[in-house]
């Protein structure tokens, strides 16, 4: 690596509007799939995908996808039809193309994203 080259890439997608998808379970699965082969990371190991907070407004399915270079996570908030993503690699990707896969899966009505690179500061 390069002294001023980042360490790491960041994607943060804020979703609203998101279609049934973000309430299925199985649906989800396939997004990861999809996701992983459009982005090109490997995963590392299954999702974990889980129901949380059952009775509160917040409650869906929350999910982490380990990959060989770092991560990926989300938030389905079914209530209000919301979704949070983030994807984090020291592995250069595409972030137009997750959107792409984001949109596709879930279709969300809006949607707002930020791409960030990461760098730890120098000692």
């Amino acid at each position: 690596m390069k002294n001023n080259s980042p360490w790491g890439y960041h994607l943060m997608l804020d979703c609203s509007g998101c279609n049934d998808n973000i309430k299925d379970k199985k649906a989800i699965e396939i997004f990861i799939k999809d996701l992983l082969n459009a982005i090109k990371m490997i995963p590392h190991g299954k999702p974990l995908i889980e129901y949380l907070l059952p009775g509160h407004e917040n409650q869906g399915y929350s999910m982490v996808q380990l990959i060989h270079t770092s991560n990926i996570s989300a938030h389905f908030m079914e209530l209000n039809g919301t979704a949070y993503f983030d994807i984090f690699s020291c592995k250069i990707f595409n972030p137009k193309y997750a959107e792409k896969i984001i949109k596709k899966h879930f279709a969300p009505k809006r949607y707002k994203s930020k791409f960030l690179t990461r760098q730890a500061p120098k000692i």
